[in-house]
């Protein structure tokens, strides 16, 4: 029941040639955006698949018809807030810093403690040597809070926390005395991360779910 507006052939689109053996699919968004460069383009794929009769016998060693289709949830939702089709959460997560690879576990923990308190939190996963990667990071995700735990912050037991709201607004309009009363990173022992978390949280009117 659709008609060429909406279904086109294209036989230009190539997908994984290594497994596919019939007609390929490619679903697109047309509408325009823009690019990083300020470019206009169409927004693109958000789907792809095709027929794989041989895929199954690769691992199964039975022939197999077979026909499938994969939505890329990630490009999806980036297409439905372009739309303004959901709502984007005012803030992103806490994001718990990773100062020594080694010790994700303890990191991973912070984060658990945090998201049990209700509270949104991830992990940094990239490449955690360049420190101010990781707070670009941060203020790409949103993020309200940045905890930090070095070595030395491990050895006496406590965490740094960065209010990154108050950070941001005192760098932008803030004299040096103002500056130097309201300091945007607070050393608070490891066992009340959860709870001064909650009170920057609070100080910006924010909930543990916002």
């Amino acid at each position: 029941g659709y008609g060429p507006d909406r279904i086109v052939i294209d036989p230009s689109v190539v997908r994984g040639l290594g497994y596919y053996t019939g007609p390929v699919y490619e679903a697109e968004l047309t509408f325009e955006i823009t690019d990083d460069k300020g470019r206009p383009r169409q927004f693109g794929s958000v789907a792809g698949g095709g027929r794989y009769d041989d895929l199954v016998k690769r691992f199964t060693g039975q022939a197999v018809p077979a026909t499938g289709v994969s939505i890329g949830v990630d490009r999806l939702l980036a297409a439905l807030r372009e739309k303004g089709r959901i709502r984007t959460a005012e803030r992103g997560p806490v994001v718990v810093t990773v100062m020594d690879r080694e010790r994700m576990a303890d990191y991973l923990a912070m984060a658990s403690e945090l998201r049990a308190a209700g509270i949104r939190a991830e992990v940094y996963l990239g490449n955690p040597k360049n420190f101010g990667n990781q707070m670009k990071y941060a203020d790409r995700r949103g993020a309200p809070v940045a905890v930090i735990e070095g070595e030395d912050e491990r050895a006496r037991g406590v965490v740094q926390l960065k209010d990154l709201i108050l950070g941001a607004q005192i760098a932008e309009s803030a004299t040096l005395e103002e500056w130097k009363e309201r300091p945007s990173q607070i050393e608070v022992p490891r066992g009340e991360l959860v709870a001064k978390v909650r009170e920057m949280l609070a100080s910006h009117g924010l909930g543990p779910s916002e």
